[in-house]
């Protein structure tokens, strides 16, 4: 019995041996490039960038070596914009709704090296991508689509999966004032009819204008709507608290009824000491507009009055501004 227990123990430890074998030589040798980008059910990878109107900002894109070996070479990655699979995934989510498309980021507001260098014995480099992003409309939304090209020549391997060896970079850029608001305050009603329920939406964007400025769509619009850059109402943010609403087309038949003004204040978190709360509040809004377009020759008149909230949370620990906000 025992010679039979050793003779089964023996074979057992070959078959897991010769299993261990077999499962390395199934591992992975050869050394992928990657981005680092990974897709949300959008389809796309969010970044923030942080505005400013006569300065570039850059983001650093990381780039990866994937493999079960160390990289043991000067690698120089070659890199460049990647328009047909936007196209592609354009139709894929959206097909016929051409306004909800994402739309390539045009070429004056940011520079890509066409190369970047990752250097021998080190798996991760990262590209600079210098962005200007004065005058930006934020309306569309914008994307910057990137690959890694493949080429016999080169001495690397793009990674086979289309959404490592791809990077689509959904720009988001941001000012001390955009963001998500809480909508819960601020109502609007139908004029003549002040006395029904109102409108309440839960959040409203607040989208970059410039440093001090951001534009959230009027009273109900939302960005479901197609025609929604007809009905931009600007914000801008005073130095001595005060906020000035205006919109920049006259068939909207804007009209500001009251001086609003905000605060900010500050405190940190009860369970996460490192973790800064901020929170903006706009007050005294009360202005009125007409939808003119959602039926055909007819004017639909609204008021809209309440306050909105905007909360940061900030990572005091992260020396990076963009990455220390909880996005």
């Amino acid at each position: 019995m025992n010679r039979l227990f050793k003779m089964f123990l023996s074979l057992t430890l070959l078959l897991i041996s010769s299993s261990c074998n077999d499962e390395w030589t199934e591992e992975q040798f050869e050394n992928y490039i990657s981005f680092k980008a990974p897709i949300t059910s959008e389809g796309v990878n969010h970044i923030y960038i942080r505005y400013k109107e006569n300065e570039i900002t850059t983001f650093q894109q990381p780039l990866i070596v994937s493999g079960s070996t160390t990289n043991d070479q000067n690698i120089t990655v070659h890199v460049s914009v990647d328009s047909d699979t936007l196209d592609i995934m354009n139709y894929e989510l959206f097909q016929n709704r051409e306004d909800f498309y994402y739309k390539e980021l045009e070429s004056k507001y940011y520079t890509i090296p066409s190369n970047v260098e990752i250097k021998a014995g080190e798996d991760t480099s990262l590209m600079p991508i210098d962005f200007t992003l004065k005058d930006i409309d934020m309306v569309d939304k914008w994307v910057l689509p990137l690959t890694i090209e493949d080429d016999p020549s080169y001495n690397y391997v793009a990674n086979p999966r289309k959404y490592y060896r791809k990077a689509l970079l959904r720009i988001h850029p941001f000012n001390d004032y955009s963001g998500t608001y809480s909508g819960t305050a601020l109502k609007t009603v139908m004029e003549g009819y002040e006395e029904e329920t109102p409108i309440v939406k839960a959040e409203i964007r607040a989208y970059v204008v410039d440093e001090n400025t951001v534009f959230f769509y009027a009273g109900n619009i939302d960005e479901e709507r197609q025609d929604r850059h007809n009905y931009k109402v600007y914000t801008t943010f005073h130095d001595n608290g005060s906020v000035t609403f205006y919109a920049d087309n006259p068939e909207m038949e804007f009209q500001v009824n009251k001086n609003a003004s905000y605060i900010i204040n500050e405190q940190m978190d009860e369970v996460r000491p490192y973790l800064l709360h901020r929170y903006l509040t706009i007050n005294n809004i009360d202005y009125q507009f007409s939808d003119y377009t959602m039926v055909p020759n007819v004017d639909i008149n609204y008021k809209v009055s309440g306050s909105l909230i905007l909360e940061r949370r900030l990572n005091t620990q992260i020396p990076d501004e963009d990455q220390a906000i909880e996005w």
